[in-house]
């Protein structure tokens, strides 16, 4: 059965090669995402489940060990750990790659689409989406306020 542990943060790393070379099938997913840093644009990886990793164990054979593992603060459901359904479980792998990182695949935006820039220096600027440009992840949008083209990283808008 699997089940999901609460960690202290940080922790996910550590607990999951932990609990992997005690022989715990572990799900602890990541997202590589684009975030600004001292003006810019950076990739950065960050757990897609902050504090908390899935795993596949017995709970009468290893809940006794994974509660006592550093940097585990408890099974969620504590003495009575709750049963995370499979189905979860099935779409959590279905979406990550071999590294473990949770592909999220870009939206596509309409013509015409009014949208909110959600990060960078134009954060909280409306606009409406013009087209996609060639190049990873660029588009055009129309800034309302400036009535101006601009081109952005499309993973910066989202519908307003």
């Amino acid at each position: 059965m699997w089940y999901a542990i609460y960690l202290k943060s940080g922790k996910e790393d550590s607990v999951s090669s932990h609990l992997k070379n005690a022989g715990i099938e572990v799900i602890n997913a990541k997202l590589k995402i684009k975030k600004f840093k001292n003006n810019k644009l950076t990739e950065v990886i960050e757990p897609l489940f902050p504090c908390y990793i899935f795993a596949n164990f017995d709970k009468d054979k290893y809940s006794h060990m994974i509660t006592f593992t550093r940097g585990v603060r408890y099974i969620v459901g504590k003495s009575n750990p709750l049963v995370v359904s499979e189905d979860i479980i099935q779409a959590i792998k279905e979406n990550m790659n071999e590294n473990n990182f949770v592909i999220i695949k870009p939206r596509k935006f309409s013509k015409g689409e009014k949208v909110i820039i959600k990060e960078g220096p134009l954060k909280n600027f409306y606009g409406i989406f013009e087209k996609e440009l060639k190049g990873p992840e660029r588009v055009m949008i129309l800034l309302e306020t400036l009535n101006y083209k601009v081109e952005i990283d499309g993973s910066y808008l989202e519908i307003a």
